[in-house]
């Protein structure tokens, strides 16, 4: 039987392709590579460059490989960009999701594990946030989740099927050998900026009001390994195989760090200082946001291994100068050819 990835060859989905594989798992990956990198597939795991949304090329890969579960990973994240352009994440995110779910469920795919996020709670009413906190979006790309979450709950109470729905809070590291990492160009992510920063390739770091009435100012957020979470959805397919109810679980440890936290965490482990330039806060920016985990580890077979920030920032360190160094041999190689 075989596991249907999408959005397999991004930061969070190779990560977790390369666990189910190393778990001698079947796997495959449907992704259109717009921020997904095909080198970061293992050897052996066959790659299908489409749209999670094309309903006939995600029927042909389920007919052709026996999938009988799916891990849904494809969509936008970034929550500036969602209200700059929301119809984009309505479309990537929602929409793209119905047409999968309606082609999982003609061909008879009754397991689905969905990546959603913490932006569905908005600003919580209480920190740490459990699972039946009011669900309160403060931006189109937690709309957007929320939607889903929504609508991934109908279609399995009338099709038989049951899922995990997976809220992440800020997911950063990278594989702890250094072999994949977050590669998109512009991320984002704080500790990918904070990294950047570190090894030299951008001037300073901006942080995004400094007035909010946390204990230095910044906002605070809940960090989890890239790896712990990878580890989560193969405990969530385990869970799901061994005949376990539809469930919707935080992905977080439960410790609250701030943005400025964040950073010295990254200067201690480099050795290395770099600027930060206060700026404005962003709309839809939430400033405390904090996992209740304790139902995850009570319902899943999953005890987190990389839990200290500061290991965290040193394996997102190791690979961003991994890319570094490549990126330098390849300018290197063009030149002297």
């Amino acid at each position: 039987m075989t596991v249907l990835v999408t959005g397999g060859a991004g930061y969070i989905g190779s990560h977790t392709v390369r666990a189910l594989h190393e778990a001698d798992e079947s796997v495959v990956v449907i992704d259109n590579l717009s921020t997904g990198f095909s080198a970061f597939i293992p050897e052996g795991v066959p790659l299908f460059i489409g749209d999670a949304g094309d309903e006939n090329l995600v029927d042909n890969v389920i007919a052709q490989h026996g999938v009988e579960a799916i891990i849904h990973f494809a969509g936008s994240i970034v929550v500036p960009e969602s209200i700059r352009d929301p119809l984009l994440y309505y479309r990537n995110n929602t929409m793209t999701t119905r047409s999968l779910l309606n082609a999982a469920v003609k061909r008879g795919v009754n397991r689905f594990i969905f990546s959603s996020t913490a932006a569905v709670y908005g600003e919580p009413d209480q920190v740490p946030v459990p699972e039946h906190a009011r669900t309160r979006p403060m931006s189109p790309y937690g709309s957007s989740k929320l939607m889903t979450e929504i609508m991934l709950h109908d279609v399995a109470n009338a099709h038989d099927m049951s899922y995990a729905v997976l809220r992440y809070f800020n997911v950063a590291g990278a594989d702890p050998l250094a072999r994949i990492g977050l590669a998109t160009v512009g991320a984002t992510h704080l500790l990918k900026i904070a990294v950047e920063a570190a090894t030299g390739q951008r001037a300073k770091v901006d942080v995004y009001g400094a007035d909010y009435p946390t204990p230095d100012g910044s906002c605070i957020r809940d960090f989890i390994h890239v790896t712990d979470l990878a580890f989560a959805h193969r405990a969530a397919l385990s869970y799901l195989r061994g005949g376990g109810a539809s469930v919707t679980l935080n992905c977080g440890y439960g410790r609250g760090y701030s943005v400025l936290e964040t950073i010295e965490a990254v200067r201690r482990v480099s050795g290395r200082h770099f600027a930060v330039a206060h700026a404005p806060r962003r709309p839809g920016d939430v400033m405390t946001v904090v996992a209740d985990a304790s139902r995850i580890r009570a319902t899943f077979d999953w005890t987190p291994q990389y839990e200290s920030l500061d290991t965290i920032a040193a394996h997102a360190l190791a690979w961003e100068e991994k890319l570094l160094r490549e990126r330098t041999s390849d300018s290197l190689a063009a030149v002297t050819a």
